[in-house]
């Protein structure tokens, strides 16, 4: 137990000298006082951790040094030490904010317990908020590689709305960032040091899903063996991300409508609603206009989903940012991987840009991070790019006026594309793929074996 300070705080000078005695000897620091009052002053010129305080003494008693040394730095903890020990004043302490309290004579073990666990704590605090301020650099706007007009209005309208409580509805392709732009909101919001949760639809089954965001109670289905907090519940005060949010069923469509109008949920097998604070954000690619016309998206959830509306668009549409981007994912994979990449050649770079990249940025990114995992040199060469070639073929054969690998491969080859495109959205959760292609999972079994066999 090192670097941490206590200050002691008794009437009692026997009492004083063996606790800084025994806390000494755990390496802590030791500060002592025999009233309130002249504690509350080592305090206001030390750095105080924890303060250690009986609860009976002339002047300032125990609750009035606990108020005192909360208003001076609510984070000091404050243990009090009573020799009444009633259940009625410890409820009292640990209301006005104790972390605990101790009946005297005191236990040293039970001391030693409580001020181990208040060192787990502050470190836990410590790092949580470490942990904090580097997401919320690495997900700050200007953390967000651009150099295009069309990602600059993105940036601006994303960094208008952070402030507001208002739902969000990021739209775009595949890959092109979404939740990026979701996780760029929500730190740059006031509910930045609370929950972002985030949910991706498509990776979920049907049954699963309204448990995943709702929760269940215990025994309300097949395999319900314990309890579950579902996502809203844990990310109350802060910000749900929900992802590909048009492939979200019409029967938890609206329940997700309930808990925008109302602020509630409530669990599977449950009688009770739960009050929720949390500020959504969705993201699709899907067209949801068109959905609503075929009855597959309520058209009420979309307009409450839909108060801003943000539209990514694909890298084929902001050229500009495909160099930008390649150094980036070049010096951010080369210190992960500790090559010396120095850079990328003319030729290559000439390559990518040309490249019209399906799969968006996430695929700039596998793209060179593959480059510089297996090159021997210093600038990443078109050597390095076999994916671009590969990319090239399928193209060719996904040609409709190219009729060189006739009927059979094309439609072949076209097919088993849409299959792990859909595969790859849902992470081979091949249910969730089926829902997506608008078939049955048997049916997309059967396909993936006719086709790979």
């Amino acid at each position: 137990m090192t670097n941490f300070s206590i200050l002691v705080i008794d009437d009692e000078e026997s009492q004083l000298l063996s606790l800084k005695s025994f806390l000494t000897k755990r390496g802590f620091t030791v500060y002592t006082a025999n009233n309130g009052e002249a504690g509350y002053k080592i305090a206001g010129v030390n750095l105080i951790d924890i303060v250690l305080t009986d609860f009976s003494m002339p002047g300032w008693d125990g609750m009035q040094v606990l108020q005192q040394m909360k208003e001076l730095n609510p984070e000091i903890d404050v243990v009090v030490m009573t020799a009444f020990g009633t259940i009625e004043s410890a409820v009292n302490l640990m209301k006005a904010g104790a972390f605990d309290y101790l009946t005297k004579p005191i236990d040293l073990d039970e001391l030693e317990s409580i001020l181990g666990k208040i060192q787990e704590r502050k470190l836990l605090i410590g790092e949580n908020k470490l942990l904090r301020e580097q997401l919320q650099d690495k997900f700050r706007f200007e953390k967000i590689i651009s150099q295009s007009g069309l990602m600059e209005n993105v940036l601006n309208t994303a960094g208008r709305v952070a402030n507001s409580k208002a739902t969000v509805l990021v739209r775009g392709e595949s890959g092109t960032g979404k939740e990026l732009i979701a996780k760029a909101i929500h730190y740059a919001s006031p509910r930045k040091d609370k929950p972002f949760i985030t949910v991706n639809v498509a990776s979920l089954s049907e049954n699963l899903l309204e448990s995943e965001l709702f929760g269940h109670e215990k025994g309300s289905f097949t395999g319900a063996t314990n309890q579950r907090v579902g996502r809203f519940e844990e990310a109350t005060g802060g910000t749900i991300f929900i992802d590909e949010v048009g492939d979200i069923p019409l029967s938890v469509q609206v329940k997700i409508l309930r808990a925008i109008q109302f602020g509630e949920v409530q669990k599977i097998g449950g009688n009770q609603t739960v009050k929720t604070d949390v500020r959504i954000i969705a993201a699709t690619h899907r067209n949801l206009e068109e959905m609503i016309k075929n009855g597959n998206f309520r058209e009420d959830l979309f307009y409450r989903l839909n108060v801003v509306a943000i539209m990514i668009p694909s890298l084929r549409q902001r050229k500009e940012d495909v160099p930008v981007l390649v150094d980036h994912f070049i010096k951010k994979y080369s210190k992960e991987n500790q090559k010396d990449v120095m850079g990328i050649n003319r030729e290559a770079l000439d390559q990518l840009m040309k490249y019209n990249f399906p799969g968006n940025v996430r695929e700039l990114e596998n793209v060179i991070e593959r480059a510089v995992v297996l090159t021997r040199n210093e600038l990443i060469t078109n050597e390095d790019l076999p994916i671009l070639a590969e990319h090239d073929e399928v193209d060719k054969k996904m040609n409709p006026f190219n009729l060189d690998d006739g009927y059979e491969e094309k439609t072949k080859s076209f097919e088993l594309t849409m299959i792990h495109e859909a595969l790859s959205r849902t992470n081979g959760n091949k249910s969730a793929a089926a829902r997506i292609l608008g078939i049955s999972e048997r049916h997309l079994r059967s396909r993936l074996e006719r086709l790979n066999g």
